[in-house]
């Protein structure tokens, strides 16, 4: 029997792959009420003969390690969307994000007790990811946490 080999939908995954460092803006919330600045990096690599992209996400404030993420996207070839299991050191268990590719940009979104959050990855310039996360309780009403510029180092 021949293997499964992956599509262009799993190589098109391949945009989040890489070693990434850039600046966020963090935005007052229940979780930072004062917002602020954070850096942050991120190193992806393609997995799994090209199916799949994990990540590992590590923010830093003052020189010290403030969140850490791990990341796995995907492709559902059934429902034509991207998603992403998301594991952090809040440790509240896997978020699952599901989205579709816009050109170079796609939004991804989930909804877990805590509300609903909207993920936007941008990559429409060569060598830059942008990133932003929005939250929203009714999903019409959505409120950034934080956007980020993210610069390819590899």
């Amino acid at each position: 029997m021949e293997m499964p080999k992956p599509g262009p939908n799993h190589k098109k995954l391949e945009a989040f792959a890489g070693s990434w460092s850039g600046e966020e803006t963090m935005y007052p919330s229940v979780w930072d009420p004062k917002g602020g600045v954070a850096t942050a990096t991120t190193v992806a690599r393609v997995i799994c003969d090209g199916f799949y992209v994990a990540g590992d996400y590590e923010q830093s404030r003052g020189g010290q390690v403030t969140f850490r993420g791990h990341s796995v996207f995907g492709f559902d070839e059934k429902k034509g969307e991207v998603v992403s299991h998301w594991f952090d050191s809040m440790g509240m268990g896997v978020d699952i994000f599901r989205g579709k590719w816009e050109g170079q940009t796609i939004a991804l979104l989930s909804s877990s007790p805590m509300g609903q959050h909207r993920l936007t990855y941008d990559f429409r310039e060569a060598g830059i990811m942008r990133m932003k996360m929005e939250m929203s309780q009714d999903g019409k009403a959505w409120k950034a946490m934080f956007d980020g510029v993210y610069q390819r180092k590899n």
